[in-house]
């Protein structure tokens, strides 16, 4: 059955239309006309509405019935038929207007979506190409990764730094230095870094620079570079460290041998989501978690500047040679396959690295750097590359010796006794490391000794005198002494005193002066008369007649003895101001004139 609408024949030119009643022209144009085909199907006019009302005669839906305003009309009913089509279209184009206005907000939405998107990937570029990650740039530059780094969206993508630190895409500068002084010295066989951290008792930093710069010859020092960690966000803090140093060693971070850094106050995640493991207190796990962290920063920052990079600790001292000793036992090495040499059996001290493995261990302390602490971690990557769980423990150790070199006589001993974790005290000692090594091919003249100092145990002046031992003493106080009387009266050529040592660099002597007292013979006097010196009126005079020449610098004295003072009768080392520490005296070293 066809829809019972007018028909035109075809070719027949005299065939009328037949008569509608005139509409509205705004009607006309949304009305939709529809025409019946010979085969009895609907035919509809083209116009918006009548796609519209194509698509519901054409719906594909098995079971899908047509509006009640469609169902075929009587001859005598088309005008309201059509009234019926139009308000159908009406409704149908406000509900199309309705769909775009919402289309229109999701859109909107759908745009501020992908403005937070894109905001996030340049951050995330940024940092990539930022200094503090350097790197990620230089793989990403690698022309044997470029295919990896081809922006296609099947293309893998590595994990990165983020992927264990992802607090750090918060921050374009979380992986720059917030302090870097220095020269950025590279091409250097051995990087030695130090992170040190706020202590509350006593901070042995500078004594342990001492130690490790006095031991380096020339030609040691323009091949190596120190790099100091102040693993602290507090800039006031960092700044008087950081002065400090700069005061202490001008010469050394100019030439570039000595740089200071500090990580950025957004390198440390959220400590107080730390969970607690291995029976350690919340305090203690997040200690050991930063120190992890201390130490990627450092690696990552060291890791372009040299060929072997040592870890050290700010509480040692080194022992003479200690740099051309390391840097020859690893050439020496007849394979490459080691991974860690190490110069002290004391924890992450002295532990040297190649630069290229670097990368990798940084890689696996993250990944775990919340869950153990540095040492266990550093056994964990020796298990992983060459145990074998189906051997026993005995063939593990074996295989582990082959990555993990030890050497003996220990180059570095732990000086501290304060830790860096508030409230711990440690005595930690390597048993490896041996005595300091006393000078015995020089003998002192004949003299008696005698001190207004505390001598502590069997630490004796006179043991130090004869260079069998060191002089220990409690805390001086001003106008304390230490005197050297000659049994009989001579002339001195120089003089050498060294205050602290190796195992306690701390106790030295500070603000104490070296004096002489003359021989008061007439022909002494006479002699230097003649010789046209007055040495009286070119030193200072104490009250009882010593003559000051020389006094101590950074816990040392030396210097030459004016020949117009003729013949000494005692030399006295005077102690000007009261000392917060005690005092070692370890090497004493008077020569005779000839």
């Amino acid at each position: 059955m066809g829809f019972h609408l007018p028909q035109k024949r075809r070719g027949d030119p005299r065939q009328k239309r037949p008569h509608t009643p005139r509409r509205r022209p705004e009607t006309r144009k949304r009305s939709c006309m529809l025409m019946a085909t010979k085969e009895g199907k609907p035919k509809i006019r083209k116009g918006l509405a009548c796609t519209a009302l194509r698509d519901l005669l054409h719906q594909p839906q098995a079971g899908t019935s047509l509006p009640c305003s469609l169902v075929p009309a009587k001859p005598g009913e088309q005008g309201d038929v059509v009234d019926v089509y139009q308000r159908e279209f009406l409704a149908l184009r406000d509900r199309l207007h309705a769909a775009e206005q919402e289309s229109l907000k999701r859109s909107k939405e759908l745009n501020l979506v992908l403005d937070e998107i894109k905001r996030a990937v340049s951050e995330r570029q940024a940092l990539r190409e930022g200094e503090g990650n350097r790197t990620w740039g230089r793989l990403t530059e690698d022309p044997r990764l470029k295919p990896w780094n081809a922006s296609h969206k099947h293309v893998l993508h590595l994990p990165t730094v983020f992927h264990h630190l992802p607090h750090l895409l918060a921050k374009e500068s979380s992986l720059q230095p917030a302090v870097r002084v220095g020269q950025g010295r590279t091409g250097v066989s051995v990087v030695m870094g130090i992170p040190s951290v706020r202590r509350e008792v006593h901070s042995y930093l500078t004594d342990t620079l001492h130690s490790l710069i006095s031991e380096l010859s020339p030609q040691e020092k323009e091949d190596s570079v120190i790099v100091v960690l102040i693993a602290e966000t507090d800039p006031q803090y960092t700044s008087v460290v950081t002065e400090n140093i700069k005061a202490l060693f001008p010469t050394e971070i100019h030439s570039g041998l000595l740089e200071v850094i500090s990580p950025s106050p957004h390198f440390y995640p959220d400590f107080s989501r730390l969970r607690e493991s291995f029976g350690d207190p919340k305090e203690r796990v997040r200690w050991r978690t930063k120190q992890n962290l201390d130490y990627c920063f450092l690696m990552m920052y060291a890791q372009s500047k040299g060929i072997y990079y040592v870890q050290l600790e700010d509480d040692i001292v080194a022992k003479p040679n200690y740099l051309s000793t390391m840097k020859n036992f690893a050439l020496q090495q007849p394979s490459e396959d080691w991974m860690i040499l190490e110069f002290s059996q004391l924890g992450f001290i002295g532990k040297m690295f190649k630069s290229l493995d670097l990368s990798l261990i940084v890689e696996f302390i993250l990944m775990f750097y919340r869950d153990k602490p540095i040492d266990w971690l550093l056994d964990h990557i020796l298990w992983v590359k060459v145990c074998n769980p189906e051997k026993d423990a005995k063939h593990c150790d074996r295989q582990k010796a082959n990555l993990r070199i030890r050497f003996k006589p220990s180059l570095f001993q732990h000086v501290g006794t304060h830790s860096s974790l508030a409230g711990k005290i440690q005595k930690l000692k390597d048993k490896d490391f041996g005595k300091q090594a006393l000078r015995k091919e020089h003998v002192n003249p004949p003299a008696e000794v005698s001190t207004s100092l505390k001598t502590y145990q069997h630490f004796t002046l006179e043991k130090a005198y004869l260079r069998e031992d060191f002089f220990w003493a409690f805390t001086p106080a001003a106008g304390d002494f230490i005197r050297f009387r000659f049994f009989q009266p001579l002339r001195l050529e120089r003089f050498f005193f060294r205050s602290g040592n190796i195992e306690h660099p701390e106790d030295k002597l500070f603000n104490t002066s070296v004096e002489v007292l003359p021989f008061d013979n007439p022909q002494s006097d006479k002699e230097a008369l003649q010789e046209g010196r007055s040495a009286t009126l070119r030193y200072p005079r104490s009250p009882d007649g010593y003559l000051q020449i020389g006094s101590f610098y950074k816990g040392v004295a030396e210097g030459e003895v004016d020949p117009a003072f003729g013949p000494l009768e005692a030399l006295r080392l005077s102690i000007q101001t009261d000392s917060p520490v005690w005092v070692i005296l370890s090497e004493i070293f008077l020569k005779k004139a000839d």
